[in-house]
């Protein structure tokens, strides 16, 4: 752990430590970096102003971290499969942004996953830049939890869209990018796959690959790619083959577009992360977060847990609540708190309640992958989630908000005074202290 002269920043991160390590985080958008990785954040490539890109820079000093940004350029070329790789995204976000920026016109239609089924905000959802500025027409996500292609084509049909993207943050099954590309094809739109949640696994071989089908590919660089926080804009031969000009676009939508200097410790922190996922180590890492994930998905069934799409493909699952009440995600997500289960309450498709008390639960095994669980601390971690369910079945979430503070000012009143967390609590301790975190033990 590092050590700071800020007393009161010094015992922040201490706390932050101790959270970490003591607990087990189950988001399966968080991921905990290699020491390398958080050493590479703590450098002096934080005081450094580089805008511009490789060889055109807008300041001087600028020679090393050319050097530094070029390197990374080339791993991620290498490691995806890709002609064209941005490195500048200060994160998933602005990435996707950044794209439609360089790609559209204010109003053109873009299509994506509608956030409550699974997509994200920069798809399209109505709330978002993205739909302030561009037409979003989004698309939904089957019950089961698999995409209706013809419905998808019916609807690019009808619009026309100019974007249209695939992927999302909480869709547990393998992405059909070939079947989404045919759709793209049919109405003349650019293809945009947004593995922020996956890259990891495509990068350790555990789900197909967009470069053969999408034009563009943006991804954060943390969640299953264990590294900083940041992302990349990747374009593919498809997309150049589309657009001859589609890296110069982007380029210059990221700089001088939306962004303004690069952050080079990321981005020297992306780098690392993309050479430690070009090992045999992460292939294998890969592979167990998968496994981990079908382990946990099967023992949440055989405790009688509905999952939407009935399992998983990948590094999620997404618990359906709806037959214990709805909008009981909350009460799941503050009880696994309690204990040391950091889970996060979610939407499922068609969800009864409201974006604010979901009726999902949604669950990941990157984290816990990294500090080394194995397919039999699953059931374990299923078998405490179960019991919570057990413990709180009789708590409603009521439609009135009067009502329903009531409720969930009762029920946080229990977590503090029921023994029954405590015990659960010591019990999942016990279980973290036994697989520390790797930066925190190396």
């Amino acid at each position: 752990m590092i050590t700071i002269s800020d007393p009161d920043i010094q015992r922040i991160i201490e706390d932050e430590t101790l959270r970490q390590s003591s607990t087990l985080t189950l988001i399966p958008s968080e991921n905990h970096t290699s020491k390398d990785v958080l050493a590479a954040l703590g450098t002096v490539l934080s005081d450094k102003y580089a805008e511009g890109y490789p060889g055109k820079r807008y300041y001087a000093g600028n020679a090393v971290v050319d050097e530094l940004e070029t390197l990374v350029q080339e791993r991620a070329k290498k490691l995806f499969g890709v002609p064209y790789v941005n490195v500048q995204p200060y994160s998933g976000s602005p990435a996707n942004v950044a794209v439609m920026l360089a790609l559209l016109e204010p109003g053109d239609a873009i299509m994506g996953l509608d956030l409550p089924y699974g997509g994200h905000l920069t798809h399209g959802y109505e709330r978002n830049i993205t739909a302030r500025f561009w037409k979003s027409v989004p698309y939904k996500i089957n019950p089961d939890g698999s995409f209706d292609m013809d419905a998808i084509r019916e609807l690019a049909r009808k619009h026309r869209p100019k974007l249209i993207i695939c992927g999302g943050t909480a869709i547990p099954r393998s992405i059909p990018f070939e079947a989404f590309a045919e759709v793209a094809q049919d109405v003349g739109a650019y293809l945009l796959a947004d593995i922020s949640h996956i890259s990891g696994l495509i990068a350790g071989g555990q789900h197909a690959s967009p470069a053969p089908y999408a034009h563009i590919v943006t991804t954060t660089t943390h969640k299953t790619l264990r590294g900083p926080r940041g992302a990349l804009i990747m374009a593919t031969e498809r997309g150049f083959a589309k657009d001859a000009d589609i890296g110069k676009k982007i380029d210059k939508a990221i700089i001088p577009g939306f962004q303004g200097g690069p952050h080079m410790n990321t981005i020297a922190g992306i780098g690392i992360a993309l050479l430690e996922a070009a090992k045999p180590s992460f292939q294998v890492y890969a592979a167990q977060v998968v496994t981990n994930a079908k382990a946990l998905a099967d023992a949440l069934i055989n405790a009688g847990f509905s999952l939407v799409s009935g399992g998983t493909d990948t590094h999620l699952l997404l618990i359906d609540l709806t037959a214990s009440g709805i909008g009981r995600g909350i009460v799941f997500q503050e009880a696994l708190e309690r204990i040391g289960l950091i889970a996060n309450k979610n939407a499922i498709p068609n969800d009864p309640s409201s974006a604010f008390y979901p009726s999902g639960l949604r669950l990941g095994t990157p984290a816990i992958t990294t500090r080394g669980l194995t397919a039999s601390d699953m059931r374990q971690i299923a078998s405490w989630i179960s019991q919570i369910g057990e413990r709180t079945k009789d708590i409603q979430i009521p439609g009135d908000a009067e009502e329903r503070a009531a409720v969930l000012r009762q029920f946080r009143e229990s977590l503090k005074t029921d023994s029954f967390y405590e015990t659960l609590e010591k019990d999942v301790r016990a279980l973290a202290a036994r697989y520390p975190i790797p930066a925190q033990s190396s």
